[in-house]
């Protein structure tokens, strides 16, 4: 029973942070614009940036995005905490720094 209410709660958090996610599409990259950011050292490498929400947040990582906002490169992931809600976290792309909320 457990089991099933943490996919059902895994299911709706991603049916709800994808359907609003669609207007911010324009904002985050595709993979092709992420190698090119990673590569140009314009973003940390990924795993990074979850090290650095898992610092602050445990959990499972269920989505990860790299995006513009406010003229730097965030990534933006939602993570399944242990306690069972989910949450968005931002880590700054260039530094790595979780940026609070």
């Amino acid at each position: 029973m457990t089991v099933l209410l943490a996919f059902a709660t895994v299911l709706t958090a991603t049916i709800l942070w994808h359907e609003p996610a669609a207007a911010d599409d324009r904002a985050c990259l595709s993979q092709d614009q992420r190698r090119a950011a990673i590569q140009g050292r314009k973003a940390v490498p990924l795993g990074r940036a979850i090290r650095a929400a898992k610092a602050r947040q445990a959990g499972d990582v269920l989505d990860a995005r790299l995006c513009r906002q406010d003229k730097r490169l965030v990534y933006v992931l939602t993570v399944l905490a242990r306690d069972g809600k989910v949450v968005h976290l931002r880590v700054d792309a260039g530094s790595g720094a979780f940026i609070e909320n």
